[in-house]
């Protein structure tokens, strides 16, 4: 059986922490941002996690078990 491939978009917004969850960027962080509040801007900054709906497909994207 051949060897599973990474997905080039899932390796580039995707990384893993320590304890194998899957860290992701805040989406609408990225333009039209002059009608979004400063507060609303800091939150999007921070990275955040997948949820545990989507690990199952991610991990597939990412070629892990």
């Amino acid at each position: 059986m051949p060897k599973m491939k990474t997905k080039a978009s899932a390796k580039k917004r995707f990384s893993l922490t320590g304890s194998g969850k899957i860290k992701r960027k805040h989406a609408y962080k990225s333009h039209i941002l002059t009608k979004k509040t400063t507060k609303q801007k800091r939150n999007l900054t921070a990275t955040g996690l997948v949820d545990k709906a989507d690990l199952k497909n991610m991990k597939l994207c990412l070629a892990m078990k």
